[in-house]
């Protein structure tokens, strides 16, 4: 058969029979790839502990009928503390499932990966409190990415500049003024607190929200609009995404 190397990182894996494993990646190039992990399920197995949700590894892949064949793998960063930590293993839960289910088969989105590893080197190194704003960070540019950019300098029903206390439309996808926010479809209130953190979390790097968060009340109510946002667009339910909502509290 024929390999090929890839460096990827490790979305979600299966089990397949008594001792495979179906590994779910996203390759650096931004495609989707699943391929099957013989006898990672054995204690003795080399891939134990290098294919777990979260890593990042090289790889050596095998092409195979349906599914690739993992045939070597290296471990590049293992992000350990995100699956050792219970808080920041809920919120990296997030960007690994939002991942998984915004992805399009035969598709790819290269910036998709870039985003993915930066914000769980933000997971990891920064501190717990700052956790919610990196995720919410995560979700925003997440959905640019696939085609779903806040639209956030102006109302999207008026077009006037968009300043303090407004609303978001979820349906069309951005900020509406006071005028157009009873009216605008899907609306629903964005305090100005929280507009500016929106506008922050969409122009700011991973790195410097981690180190650096908005105020804990509008990073809670952007989230939740996020959550909004994507259950409109978005034809499955995020699950990690619901849960960690739920534990983080209002």
């Amino acid at each position: 058969m024929p390999s090929y190397p890839i460096r990827a990182l490790v979305l979600r894996k299966t089990k397949l029979g008594e001792a495979d494993i179906i590994v779910t990646l996203l390759a650096h190039d931004g495609r989707i790839v699943s391929a099957i992990a013989k006898g990672m399920r054995k204690p003795t197995s080399r891939f134990s502990g290098r294919l777990e949700p979260g890593a990042v590894v090289d790889l050596v892949l095998n092409t195979g009928r349906t599914l690739e064949v993992v045939s070597d793998a290296r471990s590049v960063d293992l992000h350990a503390v995100l699956r050792t930590e219970y808080d920041r293993s809920c919120a990296a839960s997030v960007v690994l499932d939002v991942i998984d289910k915004l992805a399009i088969e035969g598709q790819t989105e290269v910036r998709v990966y870039g985003l993915a590893c930066a914000t769980l080197d933000a997971l990891a190194a920064g501190d717990v409190m700052s956790q919610r704003a990196v995720v919410t960070a995560f979700l925003v540019k997440a959905m640019a990415m696939h085609g779903y950019r806040p639209h956030l300098e102006s109302c999207v029903s008026c077009g006037c500049v968009a300043s303090g206390a407004c609303g978001f439309s979820l349906r069309d996808g951005g900020v509406v003024c006071h005028t157009c926010g009873g009216e605008a479809p899907g609306a629903t209130r964005l305090s100005a607190s929280a507009y500016d953190a929106l506008c922050l979390l969409m122009r700011s790097t991973m790195s410097e929200i981690a180190a650096t968060p908005p105020p804990s009340r509008a990073v809670s109510e952007n989230l939740a609009l996020m959550r909004g946002y994507i259950s409109y667009h978005v034809p499955v339910r995020i699950k990690a995404l619901d849960f960690f909502i739920g534990e983080a509290g209002p």
